[in-house]
């Protein structure tokens, strides 16, 4: 870092510990060693605790392969991965080759399990489909884009580091440890900015660009990116070559500024506390406010009590459910009216899934679906409901009228809407098989080491987490009903004086 012009506080101490209950970024994928960041004194909100200049991080614009990156068109994560597997493959003569030294060979997440390893341990929950569509997709993108590359006369690359194992592990890296750094430079590695571990919700660090000719700081994105950008930035100027003659010449001013493409562009990133920390405690950056579904995804670990959960029921869940209960020509009359009264949020027929909290509260787009498929055809009739696309409303429902969120939701929570939510978690718990109970993914989670088995711990960790959302829609189900019941007892108790 010294010899690149990065600049750490001594008030850190990058420690290094056996990576047994480690999570976060730094986590070593060989399971021997994880670094961590943590405060030797007090450290008081507002104190810069690094300085890294733009040019020190690996990006597409930054490596030695930006000419071949940039005559291959090749944008976004892809072109950063290009950038690693050829920075990896100069060996000593990489600007970055002592970065890769502490850097894990790859991170574990889920995209590079082997298929046997993603349909057992990953069966039933948020991930199981994504995640094998994101492998067969990371496969075909090696094969119409690097492939090629190895196969052109004009470029001599070595084929030892541009193999589909060694493109899944340069991907599984930028999923893991890549920040957005600016327009121009897109996505990157950021030495040092990497081992400050994620903690949901607790973050003490901040990442920011500050301008050396400015005293005014542009606030970048704090958290890694996951996001495949693919917008490529064209701008004038011509992408400056690093010098690889050696690895310990530091960069002067003007270095520096070659990495940004106009004299008010920030040139370097700083990493700034945002709250108190104590002495001898670690300092946390996040990635964002993610669930365990995301955080497994994206950098192959979870946490547990994530308040960031959510789980998702797919429509195809509900249109099952309703065929199973009405016609298919029902279902399909039903559906179409939920989405032509844009009831569906977006109004858009994309809308394929609907979230439920981590309190057990369904999305009230779903509520709404349930609420008119369940009602009865003279209803329909009777609001002038009907589904064709010349009709209109002649009354419009208190279900659509009523625009408090909290008030729609008691109205729909009818009985019969709350027996559907309880199908639908029954459908939805159905897919992680019968052979396992959540008494028994907690009993064998108990029993699991994370440093011995990583993949089965955070697995579990995300089936557990997913399975108690089930467990609390079934409760808000339950007490809606009963709130339904109460409601309903003392409407017929004011008819039976009436009459």
């Amino acid at each position: 870092m010294k010899c690149h012009g990065i600049e750490c506080s001594d008030a850190l101490l990058l420690s290094a510990e056996n990576a047994a209950g480690a999570d976060g970024a730094a986590e070593d994928s060989s399971q021997s060693l994880s670094i961590s960041v943590k405060a030797l004194c007090d450290l008081k909100e507002g104190d810069v605790v690094a300085t890294i200049p733009k040019q020190s991080c690996l990006t597409v614009k930054t490596s030695a392969a930006s000419d071949l990156i940039e005559e291959a068109e090749l944008g976004g994560d892809l072109g950063l991965a290009v950038a690693i597997m050829f920075e990896r493959s100069l060996g000593t003569k990489s600007k970055w080759f002592q970065y890769f030294q502490i850097l894990p060979p790859f991170e574990p997440i889920p995209l590079l399990w082997s298929i046997p390893e993603i349909d057992s341990l990953l069966s039933g929950t948020e991930l199981h489909k994504i995640i094998k569509e994101d492998k067969a997709l990371v496969c075909q993108d090696w094969k119409d884009y690097i492939k090629p590359l190895l196969d052109s006369d004009s470029l001599e690359l070595n084929p030892d580091f541009f193999t589909v194992d060694e493109y899944l592990a340069a991907k599984s890296l930028i999923a893991s440890r890549s920040f957005q750094i600016d327009e121009y430079h897109g996505s990157g590695m950021v030495p040092l900015a990497d081992l400050f571990n994620h903690k949901t919700a607790a973050e003490d660090v901040h990442f920011t660009s500050v301008s050396s000719s400015s005293e005014s700081d542009t606030d970048t994105e704090s958290e890694n990116e996951n996001e495949n950008a693919n917008d490529e930035n064209s701008g004038d100027d011509e992408p400056v070559a690093p010098d690889f003659d050696s690895v310990t010449e530091g960069f002067s001013e003007g270095d520096l500024e070659l990495s940004s493409t106009s004299e008010n562009e920030p040139t370097f990133l700083e990493m700034i506390m945002i709250k108190d920390v104590n002495a001898g405690s670690e300092v946390f950056n996040t990635y964002g406010s993610l669930g365990n579904a995301a955080l497994l995804h994206r950098y192959g670990f979870t946490e547990p009590d994530n308040p960031f959960d959510i789980l998702n029921i797919d429509l195809d869940i509900v249109v099952q459910w309703s065929s199973s209960l009405f016609s298919r020509r029902h279902s399909r009359r039903r559906l179409s009216l939920w989405r032509k009264l844009n009831l569906s949020g977006s109004g858009s027929e994309d809308s394929d899934y609907f979230e439920i909290s981590f309190n057990g509260e369904p999305e009230l787009e779903l509520l709404l679906l349930l609420y008119v498929i369940l009602l009865p055809e003279e209803k329909i009739q009777e609001l002038g409901l009907a589904s064709s696309s010349t009709s209109e409303v002649k009354e419009t429902p208190s279900f659509l009228s009523n625009k408090d969120p909290e008030s729609r939701k008691k109205l729909l929570l009818t009985k019969s809407v709350c027996r559907a939510l309880l199908s639908l978690a029954d459908a939805r718990e159905s897919l992680y098989g019968r052979l396992n109970s959540l008494e028994e993914d907690v009993r064998l989670f108990n029993g699991c080491c994370h440093a011995v088995d990583s993949k089965l711990y955070h697995s579990l960790m995300l089936r557990i987490s997913e399975r108690r959302i089930l467990e609390k829609l079934r409760s808000f189900a339950s007490s809606g009903a009963g709130n339904f019941r109460k409601n309903s007892q003392t409407r017929t108790r004011k008819r039976a004086k009436r009459t």
